[in-house]
């Protein structure tokens, strides 16, 4: 009775935080979707008489150091990081549950080569690889989604081959190669559906460090051109205003940047917790 009572703070703040995280995901999700149909955004279009505006009833976040509106200009930067963080989980992903169903389920010299090269790959920082194959490309959308991508297949390859390890001792593989199933057919029937939870949770995961490193880019100058929006090109736009004052530019961005990112984060932790409740260190990335 004393432990289900102790227990059940912890779940009812458990069950908070997953509404709230599901709640701000949803609102983030029709912003991005609803709003740029709605209200077109010039992304080179100058108002000098209204530059650095603060909030008010016509612009809720205030104006940039050109006089666009601020709001709208963090929706549109917030649907790049999202397309950026998506499409590159995505893609890092299938490369990662690839390779490490590969290392897996081959073992042997196969498995020590891929796994080598995961390592020495590992040990060079993600942002300084990230910044080395973006700019190869001119800046834009692709170029960073490739770059996340490349860098981030990593830890989903590591977890795919513990589990693909884990799942080779159980005895229903034992009576899948009894019978005469190929190697093949073994990973494609019996390894990969088994794989699938905790690759799609890495994926998840993954959606708000992809758009962290997004805006990292950005901010950078190495992401996309200066005058689209994008979070990290706002942020870094707004650095002299800061300095001279002006909260709300530097304020709002970082909002839009840090919220979203919590939230998905948190309704991952929730999925990881259900589906592995005694393994969650093991998907940190």
């Amino acid at each position: 009775m004393a432990e289900t009572a102790l227990a059940r703070p912890g779940r009812t703040t458990r069950r908070v935080r997953v509404v709230t995280s599901a709640v701000i995901v949803t609102a983030v999700a029709l912003a991005v979707l609803v709003v740029p149909p709605l209200a077109q955004l010039d992304q080179q279009a100058v108002d000098l008489a209204g530059k650095l505006d603060p909030p008010s009833l016509a612009h809720p976040f205030g104006t940039d150091d050109v006089g666009r509106d601020l709001l709208l200009r963090c929706v549109y930067g917030l649907r790049v990081s999202l397309l950026v963080g998506l499409v590159a989980a995505l893609t890092a992903t299938v490369i990662g549950t690839a390779i490490g169903a590969l290392a897996g389920a081959f073992g042997g010299w196969t498995d020590r080569i891929v796994m080598r090269a995961v390592d020495a790959l590992s040990s060079i920082p993600h942002l300084l690889l990230g910044i080395f194959i973006v700019a190869m490309f001119r800046p834009g959308v692709w170029p960073v989604i490739v770059s996340v991508a490349l860098t981030h297949w990593i830890s989903t390859a590591r977890i795919v081959r513990s589990e693909v390890l884990s799942l080779r001792s159980r005895p229903f593989i034992d009576a899948a190669v009894s019978g005469g199933a190929s190697r093949t057919r073994v990973i494609v029937r019996h390894l990969l559906p088994g794989v699938l939870p905790q690759a799609g949770l890495a994926a998840v995961l993954m959606v708000p460090h992809a758009m962290w490193h997004e805006s990292a880019l950005s901010f950078l100058g190495l992401g996309l051109p200066s005058h689209q929006a994008s979070l990290g090109n706002l942020v870094q736009s707004a650095r002299g205003s800061l300095l001279a004052g002006d909260w709300w530019p530097t304020l709002f961005p970082g909002l839009f940047l840090i919220i979203p990112t919590l939230a998905l984060a948190g309704l991952a932790g929730a999925w990881r917790d259900r589906i592995n409740p005694r393994r969650k260190s093991e998907l940190m990335l």
